[in-house]
Protein backbone atom coordinates (compact mmCIF):
# COMPACT_ATOMS: atom_id res chain seq x y z
CA UNK A 1 0.00 0.00 0.00
CA UNK A 2 1.12 3.52 -0.81
CA UNK A 3 -0.14 6.62 0.97
CA UNK A 4 -1.23 9.08 -1.74
CA UNK A 5 -2.45 12.49 -0.61
CA UNK A 6 -3.31 10.95 2.76
CA UNK A 7 -5.18 7.92 1.39
CA UNK A 8 -3.83 4.33 1.46
CA UNK A 9 -4.04 2.90 -2.07
CA UNK A 10 -2.74 -0.27 -3.74
CA UNK A 11 -0.32 1.44 -6.15
CA UNK A 12 3.00 -0.26 -5.28
CA UNK A 13 4.95 -1.12 -8.43
CA UNK A 14 3.56 1.79 -10.46
CA UNK A 15 5.80 4.50 -11.80
CA UNK A 16 5.04 8.10 -10.90
CA UNK A 17 4.11 8.66 -14.57
CA UNK A 18 1.63 5.76 -14.42
CA UNK A 19 0.20 7.08 -11.17
CA UNK A 20 -0.39 10.51 -12.70
CA UNK A 21 -2.05 8.94 -15.75
CA UNK A 22 -4.19 6.79 -13.43
CA UNK A 23 -5.20 9.96 -11.58
CA UNK A 24 -6.03 11.62 -14.92
CA UNK A 25 -3.58 14.39 -14.04
CA UNK A 26 -1.65 16.47 -16.52
CA UNK A 27 1.99 15.98 -15.51
CA UNK A 28 2.89 19.46 -16.69
CA UNK A 29 0.79 21.15 -13.98
CA UNK A 30 1.74 19.16 -10.89
CA UNK A 31 4.53 18.66 -8.41
CA UNK A 32 5.14 15.21 -6.94
CA UNK A 33 6.71 14.62 -3.55
CA UNK A 34 7.84 11.08 -2.71
CA UNK A 35 8.81 10.47 0.91
CA UNK A 36 9.31 14.21 1.44
CA UNK A 37 11.55 14.66 -1.64
CA UNK A 38 10.45 16.36 -4.86
CA UNK A 39 10.59 14.01 -7.86
CA UNK A 40 12.05 15.77 -10.94
CA UNK A 41 9.66 15.63 -13.91
CA UNK A 42 12.36 13.89 -15.99
CA UNK A 43 12.32 10.99 -13.48
CA UNK A 44 8.54 10.35 -13.39
CA UNK A 45 8.84 7.34 -15.73
CA UNK A 46 11.78 5.78 -13.89
CA UNK A 47 10.64 6.35 -10.30
CA UNK A 48 8.60 3.42 -8.98
CA UNK A 49 6.42 3.33 -5.89
CA UNK A 50 7.06 0.78 -3.14
CA UNK A 51 4.97 -0.45 -0.21
CA UNK A 52 5.11 2.09 2.59
CA UNK A 53 5.91 5.07 0.35
CA UNK A 54 4.18 8.39 0.94
CA UNK A 55 3.26 10.51 -2.09
CA UNK A 56 1.83 14.01 -2.30
CA UNK A 57 0.60 15.26 -5.66
CA UNK A 58 0.07 19.01 -5.73
CA UNK A 59 -1.84 20.54 -8.63
CA UNK A 60 -1.10 24.10 -9.69
CA UNK A 61 -4.15 26.22 -10.34
CA UNK A 62 -4.04 29.63 -11.97
CA UNK A 63 -6.38 32.36 -11.05
CA UNK A 64 -6.62 35.87 -9.99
Amino acid sequence: MVKINGEQLDKAGMSVADLLADMDTNGQRVAVELNEDIVPRAEYGSTFLKDGDSVEVVRFVGGG
